[in-house]
């Protein structure tokens, strides 16, 4: 047990503090599930392009990857409490100007620094739990911390339809200044301030390798969307993006004073850890970015009603990552990861078959079954990565989980939405050539995607107006049913991944990446 753990306020305070963790978090969960839900509001009001639609989430998560790792070391260097008011205060501040942006590329901007906030958020909150909580009680408290975002992830929809059912879009983003004010209160009174004892000077070529590497990885992925993966530009993104991945990694094993420790993934329980957050954020982003533009276009929700209908992803997300720790201790990890693995597995299937005119009732029960059984992946595969490392280094181990995560979900985003688009394209093209009274202008603005295509049916006379919306939800569930198979594909694939690596139960731990205590 740590120092920290067992100093006697600290200890009695613990679910304090992990309630101010939790609050922290929430920031990040709810502006992340508003502005998805927002995405059709955003095009209509903004004008946003496809493209546009995928930076304003993408810029986010590649501002909040890149120095992810860089912030997570920070923490550990200048004091993890400071840290995370630090990024508090810049969450909030950059919430305030994307209150004032007028076009899709001030919201980018503002989402970029947010995604600088969120980044020296994450890490510290993560670091902190595991540096309070004693070894006995932290798969519990971690899977608290898990479930906790789950609940950002159901009140973010409901907050964000509510918001843009009855107020301005811009209030999407007003919304964190409340949150921030409290966490930064509640902070300064609840939180104690951990640090290593014994940092390491800072790795700045690591650094400027590791931010730079992870940008042009998403840069290229996304744009290979709309540009195609044969532009230069893309292809070159791509290629300097692993050559910088490469540098990064070579820089670190042989530095005397590494950012990330590359014998951290001689721990079978570390690696596989990241592994599966990773496999989940690969799998699961690009659904919930076709889920959102399903519920509202095809669907025809409103923006609360879809908020609401995220509820029992939410909740079984809740369930799931609350209860796991218990599962664990009977089955042990490798049992428990893999059962949830196989869930979402078979539930993608299931939601292979939606239609257009699926009740919801297979669409909530679907949703909450794939919810409980990412809740068995997400809380122990965190608690496994945290568990192999020295408390001293936390703050880095939160920062690779969450990277890992937040990369993959990128590439998720990036290449399921970017077949989406391409498959909806295609078969709205073939099916649309039918309708000869459709101008080649109308045309194209409706293949861009399924939201423009119900708008621009809106402005047609009504009989080719409803030709056009039907096939377009029709051309979109064809990329659907791709993207719940690819998704599906990904999780048996974290089956066997798991098995094959991942230990069931806690090990000792990496001392400096270097050796076993």
């Amino acid at each position: 047990m740590s120092n920290l753990a067992t100093t006697s306020r600290v200890y009695q305070m613990r679910w304090w503090t992990l309630g101010v963790m939790a609050i922290s978090i929430l920031i990040i969960v709810i502006d992340s599930s508003i502005v998805n839900i927002a995405l059709p509001t955003l095009q209509r009001e903004l004008n946003t392009s496809m493209s546009e639609l995928q930076w304003i989430i993408n810029a986010y998560i590649m501002a909040f990857a890149a120095p992810m790792l860089m912030m997570g070391a920070l923490g550990d260097r200048w004091g993890r409490a400071y840290m995370l008011q630090v990024g508090i205060a810049v969450f909030g501040c950059a919430s305030l100007a994307a209150v004032f942006a007028s076009n899709g590329s001030q919201l980018i901007i503002c989402r970029t620094i947010m995604g600088i906030g969120g980044a020296m958020i994450l890490p510290t909150t993560l670091a902190i739990v595991t540096n309070i909580f004693p070894r006995e009680e932290r798969g519990r408290a971690i899977g608290v911390w898990a479930g906790m975002n789950a609940i950002g992830v159901a009140l973010g929809p409901i907050i964000g339809g509510l918001i843009i059912d009855n107020l301005n879009w811009n209030w999407i983003f007003l919304i964190n200044i409340p949150i921030a004010v409290v966490a930064i209160v509640a902070g300064f009174f609840l939180v104690p301030n951990s640090r290593d004892p014994n940092p390491q000077r800072p790795d700045y070529p690591g650094t400027v390798l590791s931010i730079a590497g992870l940008s042009l990885l998403v840069f290229g992925l996304i744009q290979g969307g709309d540009w195609g993966w044969t532009d230069p530009a893309v292809i070159g993104s791509l290629v300097a993006s692993a050559v910088l991945i490469v540098l990064f990694i070579i820089w670190e094993r042989y530095t005397d004073h590494p950012m990330l420790e590359i014998g951290f993934f001689r721990s079978p329980r570390f690696s596989a850890g990241i592994g599966a957050v990773g496999i989940t954020g690969l799998s699961m982003m690009g659904v919930v970015f076709g889920l959102t533009l399903y519920m509202q276009f095809v669907n025809g929700y409103n923006a609360l009603e879809t908020g609401i209908r995220f509820v029992p992803l939410a909740l079984g997300m809740f369930i799931g990552a609350g209860s796991a720790d218990r599962v664990v201790a009977r089955l042990g990890t490798t049992l428990v990861v893999v059962i949830g693995f196989i869930g979402s597995a078979a539930l993608m299937v299931l939601a292979s078959f939606w239609q257009v005119d699926t009740a919801y009732w297979i669409l909530g029960s679907t949703l909450f079954g794939v919810g409980f059984f990412l809740g068995y992946i997400a809380a122990p595969a965190t608690d496994a990565v945290m568990g192999a490392l020295p408390e001293a280094r936390a703050g880095v181990g939160s920062g690779i989980t969450a990277v890992s995560r937040l990369v993959a979900a990128s590439i998720g985003v990036a290449s399921l939405g970017s077949a989406l688009s391409s498959i909806y394209s295609s078969s709205f093209e073939k099916a649309a050539s039918a309708l000869a009274e459709l101008p080649a202008e109308v045309m194209q603005a409706a293949s861009d995607s399924v939201g423009a295509a119900v708008i621009v049916a809106q402005k047609l006379p009504s009989g080719v107006g409803e030709a056009v919306a039907s096939i377009a939800r029709e051309s979109f569930m064809d990329g659907w049913q791709m993207m719940a198979f690819v998704a599906c594909g990904i999780s048996v694939i974290g089956v066997f991944l798991t098995l094959k690596y991942m230990p069931p139960r806690h090990q000792q731990l990496i001392k400096n990446g270097a050796g076993q205590r």
